[in-house]
């Protein structure tokens, strides 16, 4: 079962696995272009996405960050689009202000509402918990406190964690403390791995089990997609193609297409030809897009 905003579904077609639909991060970051509410636009591209074969995206935005459920209930009736929410909570300097109020039962509580019941006093339920994150090289301790109650309410509840690193660093540190809190990591995704450019520290994160989110695809400031090509091929030579998973994370205006950004269809129209014509075969991108997914996301 894979819980929608809109009802339990049995599975999947191609999948994006970590997008936002609405965000606003430009509080901290004094930025407009952090404020992610273009839902007009972001509906157009979307639509445009459907057609082009997409049928799901895994919108992680979650408490603090600027969820907005009835901007991901009107994208889900106006694209057609699987739309899967999240619950958690990401990272320093993003951390809501009763985080650091309330307790750690307080806010298992929050979370479990938003599975059990709906999110943000609507019926539409999370499936999903995270993004939850980590800083550049570092885990702050109140970072650490969001990882150890993600845990615990995956325990309890069985869903699936999705990890934000920065620039793909911490992400051993992170399994090690899900590991210590007894998490499947079977059912963890480690996230923005893509911008980390050392395969040798993604084959320790695969050997452990995880999902690796290659779901900065485009963002070439951070890494070009050569690298990104490089790093899927040596883990599919290696045998870790059922753990790749993939997307685009985009997250300001200037990101969508009709502001001159890559918009969401760059992952079909450009990386994935591409992909293709450096010899990965089309029933592997299929794992990446369907498979792989339908097997993180699905519970009991």
């Amino acid at each position: 079962m894979i819980r929608t905003i809109n009802g339990n579904i049995e599975t999947l077609g191609k999948t994006y696995i970590h997008e936002h639909i609405k965000l606003d991060l430009s509080g901290y970051k004094k930025d407009p272009d952090t404020n992610y509410n273009n839902t007009t636009a972001i509906i157009s591209e979307l639509q445009e996405l459907k057609k082009k074969g997409i049928d799901s995206i895994v919108e992680v935005t979650n408490r603090g960050m600027g969820r907005d459920i009835s901007a991901m209930l009107k994208v889900a009736e106006e694209t057609g689009l699987n739309i899967i929410g999240s619950t958690g909570f990401y990272k320093e300097p993003f951390l809501p202000k009763y985080f650091y109020e309330l307790n750690e039962k307080q806010l298992s509580n929050m979370l479990f509402k938003d599975i059990e019941e709906g999110m943000d006093g609507t019926d539409a339920k999370a499936h999903i918990l995270g993004e939850v994150g980590t800083s550049h090289n570092v885990i702050k301790d109140m970072e650490e406190r969001a990882l150890k109650i993600v845990s615990d309410v995956h325990l309890e509840t069985g869903r699936p964690i999705f990890t934000h690193t920065t620039l793909g660093t911490m992400a051993l540190e992170q399994i090690e403390i899900f590991s210590s809190r007894n998490v499947n990591l079977q059912k963890v995704l480690i996230g923005h791995m893509d911008l980390n450019y050392d395969i040798e520290y993604h084959l320790r994160v695969a050997d452990k089990g995880c999902y690796l989110g290659f779901d900065t695809i485009g963002k070439l400031n951070y890494q070009p997609d050569e690298n990104r090509i490089r790093l899927i091929k040596e883990l599919v030579k290696r045998g870790y193609e059922n753990q790749i998973v993939m997307s685009l994370d985009l997250t300001r205006k200037s990101h969508l297409k009709n502001l001159g950004g890559i918009g969401y269809s760059y992952l079909i129209d450009i990386f994935l030809p591409t992909l293709i014509d450096s010899d990965v075969k089309e029933e592997l991108i299929d794992k990446f897009l369907i498979d792989n997914p339908n097997r993180l996301l699905n519970i009991s």
